[in-house]
Protein backbone atom coordinates (compact mmCIF):
# COMPACT_ATOMS: atom_id res chain seq x y z
CA UNK A 1 0.00 0.00 0.00
CA UNK A 2 1.10 3.77 -0.61
CA UNK A 3 1.19 6.66 1.88
CA UNK A 4 -1.28 9.34 2.27
CA UNK A 5 1.01 12.19 0.97
CA UNK A 6 -1.20 15.11 2.63
CA UNK A 7 -0.55 19.30 1.60
CA UNK A 8 -2.15 22.20 2.23
CA UNK A 9 -4.20 24.26 -0.17
CA UNK A 10 -2.15 26.86 0.46
CA UNK A 11 1.04 25.15 -0.96
CA UNK A 12 -0.96 23.44 -3.52
CA UNK A 13 -1.91 26.76 -5.25
CA UNK A 14 1.64 28.73 -4.32
CA UNK A 15 2.76 25.69 -6.28
CA UNK A 16 0.56 25.84 -9.29
CA UNK A 17 0.31 29.52 -9.80
CA UNK A 18 4.45 30.04 -9.10
CA UNK A 19 5.15 30.10 -12.97
CA UNK A 20 1.79 32.69 -13.48
CA UNK A 21 3.58 35.08 -11.03
CA UNK A 22 7.62 34.55 -12.68
CA UNK A 23 5.59 35.19 -15.61
CA UNK A 24 3.87 38.41 -13.91
CA UNK A 25 7.13 39.84 -13.30
CA UNK A 26 8.82 39.75 -16.90
CA UNK A 27 5.74 41.10 -18.24
CA UNK A 28 5.57 43.86 -15.89
CA UNK A 29 9.56 44.82 -16.76
CA UNK A 30 9.14 44.51 -20.34
CA UNK A 31 6.10 46.68 -20.16
CA UNK A 32 8.01 49.31 -18.14
CA UNK A 33 11.16 49.04 -20.61
CA UNK A 34 8.72 49.43 -23.66
CA UNK A 35 6.85 52.71 -22.05
CA UNK A 36 10.23 53.98 -21.91
CA UNK A 37 11.65 53.30 -25.01
CA UNK A 38 8.24 54.09 -26.90
CA UNK A 39 8.47 57.75 -24.67
CA UNK A 40 11.76 58.38 -26.19
CA UNK A 41 10.70 57.98 -29.27
CA UNK A 42 8.04 60.15 -28.98
CA UNK A 43 10.15 62.75 -27.51
CA UNK A 44 12.48 62.04 -30.22
CA UNK A 45 9.90 62.56 -33.17
CA UNK A 46 8.15 65.65 -31.27
CA UNK A 47 11.30 67.05 -30.73
CA UNK A 48 12.52 66.69 -34.71
CA UNK A 49 8.86 68.05 -35.73
CA UNK A 50 9.04 70.82 -33.36
CA UNK A 51 12.59 72.31 -35.47
CA UNK A 52 10.54 71.36 -38.99
CA UNK A 53 7.94 74.11 -37.79
CA UNK A 54 10.15 76.60 -35.98
CA UNK A 55 9.10 78.67 -38.72
CA UNK A 56 5.27 78.17 -38.68
CA UNK A 57 5.39 78.53 -34.65
CA UNK A 58 7.14 81.85 -35.04
CA UNK A 59 4.76 83.49 -37.18
CA UNK A 60 1.50 81.85 -35.26
CA UNK A 61 3.27 83.68 -32.30
CA UNK A 62 3.68 86.69 -34.44
CA UNK A 63 0.08 86.94 -35.41
CA UNK A 64 -1.03 86.79 -31.92
CA UNK A 65 -1.56 82.59 -31.24
CA UNK A 66 -1.62 82.07 -27.49
CA UNK A 67 0.84 79.42 -26.01
CA UNK A 68 -2.26 76.73 -25.49
CA UNK A 69 -3.13 77.12 -28.88
CA UNK A 70 0.49 76.40 -30.37
CA UNK A 71 0.65 73.17 -27.61
CA UNK A 72 -2.94 72.07 -28.52
CA UNK A 73 -1.54 72.45 -32.40
CA UNK A 74 1.52 70.53 -32.02
CA UNK A 75 -0.05 68.01 -29.57
CA UNK A 76 -2.86 66.90 -32.11
CA UNK A 77 -1.15 64.96 -34.43
CA UNK A 78 0.51 63.11 -31.65
CA UNK A 79 -2.54 62.57 -29.71
CA UNK A 80 -4.31 61.02 -33.08
CA UNK A 81 -1.66 58.51 -33.63
CA UNK A 82 -2.00 57.71 -29.91
CA UNK A 83 -5.80 57.12 -29.99
CA UNK A 84 -4.95 54.66 -33.59
CA UNK A 85 -2.73 52.89 -31.34
CA UNK A 86 -5.24 52.15 -28.51
CA UNK A 87 -7.64 51.35 -30.71
CA UNK A 88 -5.95 48.94 -32.72
CA UNK A 89 -4.58 47.42 -29.39
CA UNK A 90 -7.21 47.18 -27.02
CA UNK A 91 -8.78 44.05 -29.02
CA UNK A 92 -5.70 42.43 -29.46
CA UNK A 93 -5.13 42.68 -25.37
CA UNK A 94 -8.68 41.94 -24.64
CA UNK A 95 -8.30 38.29 -26.89
CA UNK A 96 -4.66 37.72 -25.51
CA UNK A 97 -6.39 38.43 -22.03
CA UNK A 98 -9.11 36.20 -22.52
CA UNK A 99 -6.90 33.36 -23.63
CA UNK A 100 -4.79 33.31 -20.97
CA UNK A 101 -7.36 33.91 -18.22
CA UNK A 102 -9.49 31.19 -19.23
CA UNK A 103 -7.30 28.29 -18.37
CA UNK A 104 -7.66 29.57 -14.70
CA UNK A 105 -10.10 27.68 -12.30
CA UNK A 106 -12.17 30.66 -11.00
CA UNK A 107 -12.40 32.48 -14.52
CA UNK A 108 -13.00 36.07 -14.27
CA UNK A 109 -14.30 38.69 -16.78
CA UNK A 110 -12.22 41.65 -17.87
CA UNK A 111 -13.94 44.89 -17.39
CA UNK A 112 -14.21 47.48 -20.28
CA UNK A 113 -12.56 50.23 -17.36
CA UNK A 114 -9.68 48.43 -17.62
CA UNK A 115 -8.84 49.24 -21.16
CA UNK A 116 -10.12 52.63 -20.87
CA UNK A 117 -7.93 53.05 -18.04
CA UNK A 118 -5.17 51.81 -19.99
CA UNK A 119 -5.87 54.18 -22.79
CA UNK A 120 -6.25 57.58 -20.62
CA UNK A 121 -2.63 56.60 -18.88
CA UNK A 122 -1.42 56.10 -22.82
CA UNK A 123 -2.56 59.43 -23.59
CA UNK A 124 -1.59 60.95 -20.84
CA UNK A 125 2.05 60.29 -20.95
CA UNK A 126 2.34 60.79 -24.44
CA UNK A 127 0.82 64.20 -24.19
CA UNK A 128 3.33 64.95 -21.11
CA UNK A 129 6.16 63.52 -23.45
CA UNK A 130 5.30 66.23 -26.24
CA UNK A 131 4.04 69.15 -24.39
CA UNK A 132 7.21 68.73 -22.78
CA UNK A 133 8.73 70.38 -26.63
CA UNK A 134 5.21 72.19 -27.19
CA UNK A 135 5.13 74.48 -24.39
CA UNK A 136 9.34 74.75 -24.76
CA UNK A 137 8.83 75.57 -28.61
CA UNK A 138 5.62 78.06 -28.00
CA UNK A 139 7.64 80.05 -25.38
CA UNK A 140 10.83 80.61 -27.88
CA UNK A 141 11.00 84.20 -28.98
CA UNK A 142 9.69 84.50 -32.55
CA UNK A 143 12.13 86.52 -33.97
CA UNK A 144 14.98 83.84 -33.23
CA UNK A 145 12.96 81.23 -35.63
CA UNK A 146 12.22 84.24 -37.89
CA UNK A 147 15.17 85.74 -38.21
CA UNK A 148 16.86 83.38 -40.25
CA UNK A 149 14.25 83.75 -43.06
Amino acid sequence: KSEFQGSFLDENTDRWYRKEEKLSQMYTLAAGIAIVLSCMGLFAIALLTIQQRTKEIGVRKVLGASVGSIVALLSKDFLKLVLIAIVIASPIAWYAMNQWLKDFAYKIDIEWWVFAGAGLLAVSIALLTVSFQSVKAALMNPVKSLRSE
